[in-house]
Formats: C-alpha cells, structure tokens, sequence
C-alpha cells in the first residue's frame, strides 16, 4: 500500500482527494488486516479511511459523499485563492452552490454532503 500510495502522489495532482476503503466489512470473519491497523495507516497517510459492503450497501454511498465534499471543498477553496482582492461576493462561480442529500429537507440548511451540486 505505501509504494503505491508514494507512486500514486507521485503522478497525480497535489490537489488528490484520497481515500483507503475496506471493502466487504460484511465478511469481518475472514478479515486479512484488522481495522484498527487500516485506520492506523490512514491517518499516517493523512488519508481518509472507511469499511464498506457493496453487498449490503454499507457506507458505499457513504464514501462517494465524502470523497466528492472534499473535492467540492478544494475546489472551492481554489477559486477563492484563484481571485485575491476580488468581492467574494461577486465570485458567480460559488454564489448559490450547495450539496443535496438524498432524503434530506433543502430548506434545513443543512451541509452534511451530499450527492448532486446544484447552483
């Protein structure tokens, strides 16, 4: 994993958004790396960690909303830094951009992720 994380940060933008997903948490019996060492390693690595089963559905849903928020946020925080000086409140690029929940009411205000970006 460290080789092809080294080699992965060594080719990819600085601005990456990764994250080390434990698949098939549904099989814990057959378990080959213990958890408490997976999320060790994450956060080493300075990576974002979560167990998943596409079989039952846990947390796949999950970690696509994370990963894309954390992509939402660097992006944003990039077109902030991009326009030094500018009235943030005429940068039209961010005004009125927020993230979906499925299921969630869009009017709670809530900013807990989400799966569409909708201006």
């Amino acid at each position: 994993m460290a080789r092809w994380l080294e080699e992965l940060r060594g080719h990819a933008d600085k601005n990456i958004v990764i994250m080390l997903i434990a698949n098939k948490c549904d099989l814990g019996s057959l378990r080959a790396v213990p958890v408490e060492d997976a999320q060790e390693f994450a956060e080493r690595e300075n990576l974002f960690f979560m167990e998943t089963s596409a079989l039952q559905s846990t947390n796949v849903e999950g970690a696509f909303m994370t990963v894309l928020t954390e992509i939402y946020k660097i992006i944003s925080k990039n077109k902030l830094i991009a326009a030094p000086g500018s009235d943030y409140g005429k940068l039209q690029s961010l005004k009125g951009t927020r993230i979906i929940v499925p299921g969630q009411d869009s009017d709670s205000g809530g900013n807990s992720g989400g799966c569409c970006m909708s201006s």
